[in-house]
């Protein structure tokens, strides 16, 4: 498939991309370890480290419960009506808040959810006195599950209409009732799926940071990542910073343990590839209807807040700031660059599997390995966990303004990483097998295979990678949020400032713009998307 000099030109390139990561994250931590020394009067498990780790662990697990228990019927009723109307869009608009910046959809919630949103307008109309609140704990969950329902819908309906045509034509001529259908073919894929999706979902909750810093509320909902962001930006604590990060790389660390033990691959039952036609649920129709509908109204609600908020905001005022000029144009170039960077580190990563397949030789199977496992470091050590070791290691050389753009950059391709990989990896797999040995057969190698064969088939997952970098990138706040007192202004951090000094119309009109732009990105490859398709990462 590859030619001598070929792979040998990949195992330089994966070469270089491992010592990269693995530097830029080993600095970070070696740098936490040597302020560590200077804390040696705080411990590990003092009150406050006990009280914010329960808390952590806490708002992940019930969050996981609700996001997953909820979408098991919101699935199966997706997977019994196949050919309505609208079925398309609901999937599409189950992906939107996968491209939405948290802050974004933070906004949405606090118009729908906060003491004078909707719900508690509503509320209020029936009599009822005591209105929700959507700061602290039930407003977390709210979010988050705003955020990992619709992901939980996509897995589980995935792995239903993986389900063979012909369970359903037995299923059909034995007379099965939905209570059996449920019980004998679709709660066996469901209950394989769950361990994989709930402990994905448990993960994404435990090491949330914008959702909590946002909507927390106060000292009694801190997790872990935002008690780093306030011993650095408000109390000054290196060494606190220091025994955080470390109890959070030893928490994310644990959580990716059990995630690999707890996924399975997917058992395929043979089919002869029929089209699936589903002869159940014709007494759930009502019941599918008002599930679909709530789903949709919860997930859709939010998003429709953000657009009314948004132009109900002196728009043509916000036009002319020159602070949000400055924010928009840092942001663009801040994602432009973290993006170019995620797909040149990329490639090797993806390239590095197949050129390491059949080959005997050890350091090239070594690196592959080492390569695939330094994709995903950037979920052990989370990026305010890195921004924190840099942010240090900047402020003891006296250049933490002038080189933070820099260490941003590298920080989002890095946080976009284990994503790009995911999309890239199986397009470019399928590419060589296909193309591979042809090609060397024909002596169309080097740059030559790259522009004529290659670029061409790969350029659609490229692009899709690339845009998902971008928005990825603009819609973070974790990294900006170490650096951000250092002149850095960005548009998730101009508006959680606007949302933190009460300038709410103005955070309305930002969060518009930051959603537009991030969704024009995500929107041309869920479009394109096959129902069955994405987010394993």
């Amino acid at each position: 498939m590859y030619t001598t000099s070929e792979r040998r030109a990949i195992t330089g390139a994966g070469g270089f991309t491992l010592a990269f990561i693995v530097l830029f994250a080993g600095l970070a931590t070696g740098v936490l370890l040597l302020h560590a020394q200077d804390g040696a009067g705080g411990t590990l498990f003092d009150a406050y480290l006990f009280r914010i780790t329960r808390f952590t662990l806490l708002q992940a697990g019930v969050s996981t419960l609700l996001s997953v228990v909820l979408a098991i019927p919101v699935a199966r009723a997706l997977a019994r009506r196949r050919a309505f109307t609208g079925r398309s869009w609901i999937i599409r608009l189950s992906a939107l808040p996968l491209g939405l910046p948290a802050l974004v959809a933070a906004l949405g919630i606090v118009e729908v959810w906060g003491r004078r949103g909707v719900i508690n307008e509503l509320l209020a109309a029936m009599g009822l006195a005591n209105p929700v609140s959507v700061y602290g704990l039930a407003g977390i969950l709210i979010a988050h599950v705003f955020f990992n329902l619709p992901l939980a819908v996509r897995l589980l309906l995935a792995g239903l209409e993986r389900i063979p045509a012909e369970y359903w034509l037995t299923s059909a001529n034995l007379g099965m009732r939905s209570g059996a259908v449920f019980r004998l073919i679709e709660w066996p894929v469901i209950r394989g799926l769950l361990p994989g999706v709930a402990g994905l979902v448990f993960m994404l909750c435990a090491t949330s940071f914008t959702i909590v810093l946002t909507l927390g509320g106060g000292p009694a909902a801190t997790t872990i990542e935002v008690a780093i962001y306030q011993a650095l930006r408000f109390d000054f604590d290196p060494p606190r910073a220091v025994i955080l990060s470390a109890l959070q790389i030893l928490l994310t660390g644990t959580l990716l343990l059990v995630l690999r033990l707890l996924g399975t691959p997917a058992e395929e039952a043979p089919t002869t590839g029929r089209t699936i036609r589903r002869f159940d649920g014709a007494r759930e129709r009502l019941t599918d209807a008002l599930v679909i509908g709530a789903f949709v109204a919860f997930t859709a609600a939010p998003l429709l807040a953000v657009v009314a908020s948004g132009l109900a905001a002196d728009l043509p005022r916000l036009a002319v700031d020159p602070l949000l000029h400055r924010a928009l144009i840092t942001s663009l170039l801040i994602s432009l660059a973290s993006a170019t960077l995620c797909l040149v580190i990329a490639i090797p990563t993806v390239a590095i599997g197949p050129a390491s397949e059949n080959r005997p030789e050890t350091p090239l199977r070594l690196l592959a390995g080492g390569l695939h496992a330094a994709s995903s470091l950037i979920l052990l050590v989370p990026p305010v966990v890195v921004a924190t070791g840099w942010f240090l290691m900047l402020r003891g050389l006296g250049g933490t303004a002038r080189f933070a753009p820099f260490v941003i950059v590298v920080i989002n391709a890095l946080m976009a990483l284990p994503f790009v990989v995911r999309v890239l990896a199986p397009a470019y797999r399928t590419h060589v097998a296909r193309t591979g040995r042809l090609s060397v057969s024909l002596g169309v190698t080097a740059w030559h295979r790259i522009r004529w064969i290659d670029l061409p088939a790969l350029r659609r997952p490229l692009m899709t990678a690339f845009a998902f970098a971008m928005a990825l990138s603009l819609g973070d706040l974790s990294a900006v949020a170490i650096f951000g007192a250092d002149g850095i202004v960005t548009l998730p951090w101009l508006l959680f400032s606007r949302m933190g000094s009460y300038r709410t119309a103005d955070a309305a009109g930002v969060a518009l713009l930051l959603g537009i732009v991030c969704l024009l990105l995500t929107l041309p490859s869920t479009a394109s998307e096959k129902t069955t398709s994405k987010h394993d990462a």
